[in-house]
């Protein structure tokens, strides 16, 4: 079902569920003030409850409202990056989103660029919701939706949604912990960490045994029904020499003849905004191994869709 703004607000200012979408992918939303409502975002995925999700606000000021502090850090980043596809992570007042962050202490904010999802939030606020947590809209571990029509496909039509379009960005935001004095890259986007660095002036650094946990950060996530196998292009082209299994698909920058074949734009923004698509279209083809041939991985502005090839081919 296709929803108007002010009925997405109504449904979700009443504890209910609905898709939205965000510049990034499309978020699977309920009111983040609302741990019962926040439960049902976790049935619907088949999320583990400790995965904690994150929330998004109309701006830095109603972020505020769910932090126990707001550290310089996140004031710096925030007022360079949002509205945009930057997630900090910050400590959580205490009252507010248990549920939602996972039983932690910590809590993942993001302010979207989309004006369709903004426009919830204004109507939803005058409705007394003062945020939406919103994890992407899929089931757990699977590959993320950038249109409607991949959410209706993945819940079967039970989830209502706001139609904004195709997705501009395409992969997830990137997080960033500001709970310590010095700032930590949980998850890349496209928002690379050169830019955030240079943003900063300080390195942004690897994530330790102390670091918060964070949304999408699994070892194995964001993967299609086929097999994924990653491969550095020398290895690809030796590779495709050899045998090959039933149903391969080859996803790459190098044109391949010799069976189907996708092609994985030579621009990271442009892979980026295809990724989730041209993967879901493959399983859709009835691909069983999908063939990547890996970004550059010395080239930062690849890192986000690095990650998350690196994670479907985990999931195999």
């Amino acid at each position: 079902m296709i929803l108007s703004v002010q009925e997405a607000a109504r449904r979700l200012a009443d504890g209910e569920l609905v898709a939205l979408p965000t510049e990034t992918v499309y978020g699977l939303a309920a009111r983040a003030d609302d741990d019962a409502a926040v439960a049902k975002i976790f049935a619907a995925k088949g999320r583990p409850a400790d995965h904690p999700l994150i929330v998004h606000v109309a701006d830095a000021a109603r972020a505020r409202a769910f932090a126990a502090e707001w550290p310089s850090l996140a004031e710096r980043l925030t007022a360079a990056c949002w509205p945009g596809p930057l997630t900090v992570i910050v400590p959580r007042r205490a009252e507010l989103a248990q549920a939602a962050a996972g039983g932690q202490d910590s809590i993942g904010l993001r302010c979207p660029a989309h004006p369709l999802f903004h426009e919830v939030l204004e109507a939803a606020a005058a409705l007394g919701v003062p945020g939406l947590a919103a994890p992407s809209a899929n089931r757990f571990g699977r590959v993320s939706p950038t249109t409607a029509a991949h959410v209706e496909q993945e819940f079967e039509s039970r989830i209502a949604v706001v139609d904004g379009g195709a997705c501009a960005v395409g992969i997830e935001s990137t997080i960033v912990d500001c709970t310590r004095p010095y700032p930590v890259l949980l998850r890349p986007g496209m928002l690379d960490a050169a830019q955030l660095e240079a943003l900063l002036g300080e390195t942004l650094r690897a994530p330790d045994a102390q670091a918060p946990r964070a949304s999408g950060t699994l070892e194995a996530h964001y993967a299609p029904r086929a097999r994924v196998r990653l491969f550095e292009p020398a290895a690809l082209a030796v590779a495709l020499q050899g045998c090959l299994p039933e149903g391969l698909t080859v996803y790459s920058r190098t044109p391949w003849t010799g069976g189907p074949w996708a092609a994985l734009p030579a621009e990271p923004e442009a892979a980026a905004q295809q990724l989730f698509a041209t993967l879901r279209a493959l399983d859709d083809a009835g691909a069983r191994e999908i063939w990547v041939e890996s970004p550059p991985s010395a080239d930062a502005r690849w890192a986000g869709v690095l990650d998350r090839l690196r994670r479907a081919a985990a999931a195999g």
